[in-house]
């Protein structure tokens, strides 16, 4: 039994952080505070290797990465699709309501992100869409298999998201790093 080979790379930068506001609700409807974390974000791709033996040069990932994390940073984050809240805006306001609660934030400090919670393992997730669709605009030619990306809350707890997108990576002959 011979072993496939696989290639990827990973990016975790000190600069890949933001800080956010946000508040999980529970199975039963009830919330935490509204609260803030200092997250820092690191990414996994897998793929063939391409030309000059990479599979996506550094020097084009890293940039797409440090955006995903600029456009969250100084937010408050609002699961949009929550089935126990209610989001109305107007020209300058966002409302959440909660059960008899209700939070009013400035619109330009708010990112309503279509998740259900705003948990590691959703905001992973809504990354690692948001890196999919940047990496198929710019890099069209750079197929990928697999991507991974890790939502870090607090040092030694994170939350991760990983999607399958094609067959695994075949080796070519001769081909070596």
């Amino acid at each position: 039994m011979s072993a496939t080979p696989r290639w990827g790379v990973s990016v975790y930068k000190e600069r890949f952080r933001f800080c956010a506001a946000h508040f999980l609700v529970f199975p039963d409807g009830s919330r935490e505070e509204l609260h803030g974390h200092n997250y820092r974000v690191s990414v996994e791709v897998e793929g063939p290797l391409g030309e000059g033996d990479v599979v996506v040069d550094f020097m084009h990932l890293k940039p797409l990465v440090q955006r995903l994390c600029d456009a969250l940073d100084h937010r408050t984050l609002v699961a949009a699709r929550s089935p126990h809240l209610r989001v109305e805006r107007d020209d300058d306001l966002v409302w959440v309501h909660h059960r008899d609660g209700r939070f009013a934030f400035p619109l330009r400090d708010v990112e309503l992100l279509p998740v259900t919670n705003t948990s590691t393992e959703l905001l992973a997730a809504y990354l690692c869409a948001r890196l999919r669709e940047s990496m198929a605009r710019r890099l069209p030619e750079r197929p990928l298999h697999r991507i991974r990306v890790t939502v870090e809350e607090s040092s030694g707890q994170s939350g991760w998201y990983e999607e399958r997108l094609g067959p695994v990576a075949e080796a070519s002959p001769g081909a070596g790093r």
